[in-house]
């Protein structure tokens, strides 16, 4: 908890403290670069093609069942045609005879069909398999590129998490020691801006943020420490570039 005699001078020495450690947390952050981000779009992608290998499976477990209960209706028609033939043999009328000539008619392009439904079958088969075997390559290259990056990152993270805990141990210090108003806006600010930066300091008479021109007097408040004062233009908390000067000094030490 903020102590009510901090002054705003320790206010604010607190909170330009906080800034250069945020930006020196942002930095670790940068050295990964876009590596997190390509791990989880590799993961997704990666789901992705797994997914689309199960259907293709899917697909061709089907046209299978297809082609055996096709199979299954050319065996019956063959049955069923050899029965009619032996049948036509013993025929008493004309009648008789066309009636069974129909069935065994019907029972060849019943058979007919089956075998152009298989064909087709087979042939969709092949389109399966092919597309099956460029998405497993895909999902080879990918998986492997993934372990390639992973292995990256965890170097990366290996190699600045030690500082980073450091980092965070000492802003862990500093931020009760800004009022939690502050605080508040601080950290709304910093996501407010690419960079950042919250906190910033007068250089050649502008913000340090915006680079917009502060007024004389504006300049002059800031120096006297009598109340936090923000950009007009951006909204970032202005700070004299001497006192930012010590504390960068005090911090890098």
């Amino acid at each position: 908890m903020v102590d009510k005699s901090t002054s705003i001078e320790e206010q604010l020495t607190s909170l330009f403290t906080l800034q250069l450690i945020d930006s020196k947390l942002d930095n670790l952050q940068n050295i990964r670069g876009e590596l997190p981000m390509e791990v989880n779009d590799l993961e997704d992608e990666i789901e992705g093609l797994k997914t689309r290998v199960e259907n293709i499976d899917n697909s061709i477990d089907d046209y299978k069942n297809q082609i055996e209960e096709l199979n299954n209706k050319i065996n019956d028609a063959n049955t069923l045609t050899l029965k009619y033939e032996s049948q036509q043999t013993h025929v008493k009328n004309n009648r008789e005879y066309v009636a069974i000539s129909k069935e065994i008619e019907l029972q060849k392009l019943e058979k007919m069909a089956a075998e152009k439904k298989i064909k087709e079958y087979k042939s969709d088969i092949t389109v399966k398999e092919e597309q099956k075997g460029e998405t497993t390559n895909k999902l080879d290259e990918s998986v492997a590129l993934l372990a390639d990056k992973e292995k990256e990152l965890d170097e990366i993270i290996g190699e600045t998490q030690k500082e980073a805990e450091n980092i965070k141990n000492l802003r862990n210090g500093i931020e009760p020691n800004v009022e939690e108003r502050l605080l508040k806006a601080y950290n709304k600010i910093r996501e407010t801006y690419k960079n950042h930066l919250a906190v910033v300091t007068i250089e050649r008479e502008s913000c340090g943020g915006c680079f917009s021109q502060i007024p004389p007097q504006r300049q002059l408040d800031i120096k006297l420490y009598k109340k936090i004062i923000v950009c007009e233009n951006c909204g970032r908390v202005l700070i004299d570039h001497k006192l930012g000067d010590s504390i960068k000094e005090e911090f890098n030490k």
